[in-house]
């Protein structure tokens, strides 16, 4: 793992909060590299909509570098079937099986995970999104990360 100096964490940190998605990755791999390669630098007011990577290769690591996360694992109606707490010396590497929806919430103001997952990056086939959750670019999101941060803490 490539490591970052404290000046990149900080100007990392400042584009998540200055972006509307309120992250930002910082790509390490190459266009066309079979290992993708990311940190990302995640507010915690960040949404991912659930989803799910569409081939048994792809298989998403994530190592917590700061901050925590809660992961959550759906069923295909979208209701939580699990959920693993990520922070750094306690759980802090996790791998996300092929085909199975999930997304993650943030429980710091700042977290910083580093992510890899085999295969040609391609935007049309990378990820399925949930239909059964709302769209980033929808203003439902706010309630419902508001719902998954919720569930996370009780479960």
């Amino acid at each position: 793992m490539q490591k970052l100096s404290a000046l990149e964490i900080k100007e990392m940190f400042l584009a998540a909060t200055n972006s509307p998605r309120r992250r930002y990755p910082k790509i390490i791999h190459k266009p066309g590299d079979q290992l993708n390669k990311v940190f990302n630098f995640l507010k915690s007011d960040t949404y991912m909509q659930p989803h799910l990577h569409p081939s048994k290769e792809k298989i998403e690591k994530m190592l917590v570098v700061q901050g925590k996360f809660a992961l959550l694992y759906f069923d295909d109606q979208g209701e939580v079937s699990d959920v693993i707490f990520m922070e750094k010396e306690k759980k802090e590497y996790v791998e996300v099986p092929p085909n199975t929806w999930h997304t993650y919430v943030m429980l710091t103001d700042n977290v910083l995970v580093y992510e890899e997952m085999l295969g040609v990056y391609n935007p049309d086939t990378w990820k399925k999104l949930a239909k059964w959750a709302p769209s980033e670019k929808s203003a439902k999101f706010f309630n419902y990360l508001k719902e998954l941060k919720q569930k996370a803490e009780k479960f």
